[in-house]
């Protein structure tokens, strides 16, 4: 397992719009087709990476506790599936069917949309308002595989609550850690 963390992209950034294959439907889907009213979250994630399979069961619950408040959530798989064929489509479509994703799960061959977003590891995450500015990126919470702390999505949790009431995000925001992106 590399120990890769996150790029932190400026906030304020303005979310890249993108148009991918969602390997779930077989559907192109788009930035505006995920936007939430209150938010959007964008994730990177893959179907090998250890860090990945330890909070896949946390994602869901994530996105189905906030879709119902107005958020949209969309995940990014951008590996190079030449020297990773375990991230390919098909494999895409079955790891969410085994976990019940209920966002798509978008397949970014060309790997513009990661390089776009500046995504360096899986999982990497990115919470952009209604006006899809960018306010928080970074972990999902302490948990890392085998470390002992539970998986419960505090940091991102934490920063969808403040959108929700208002409040100001945190100024220290933790970097994802994961497997690099695994690029061409």
């Amino acid at each position: 397992m590399s120990l890769t963390p996150s790029n932190m992209m400026s906030l304020g950034t303005v979310a890249p719009d993108f148009t991918l294959l969602d390997t779930i439907t077989n559907k192109a889907v788009s930035l505006k087709d995920v936007r939430g009213e209150k938010g959007t979250v964008v994730m990177f994630i893959c179907n090998h990476c250890p860090f990945v399979k330890h909070v896949n069961e946390e994602l869901v619950r994530l996105a189905n506790d906030y879709r119902v408040t107005g958020f949209g959530f969309v995940a990014i798989s951008s590996n190079d599936v030449e020297k990773y064929p375990q991230d390919g489509p098909a494999e895409m479509w079955q790891n969410a069917r085994k976990h019940n994703f209920s966002f798509p799960y978008l397949f970014d061959e060309s790997q513009e949309i990661a390089k776009a977003y500046d995504a360096a590891c899986t999982p990497d995450f990115y919470l952009f308002d209604d006006n899809l500015k960018l306010v928080y990126r970074g972990q999902l919470d302490n948990s890392r595989p085998g470390n002992g702390i539970p998986v419960n999505g505090r940091d991102l949790r934490e920063a969808l609550d403040n959108i929700l009431n208002n409040n100001p995000q945190r100024k220290d925001q933790k970097p994802s850690i994961g497997c690099n992106i695994k690029w061409k």
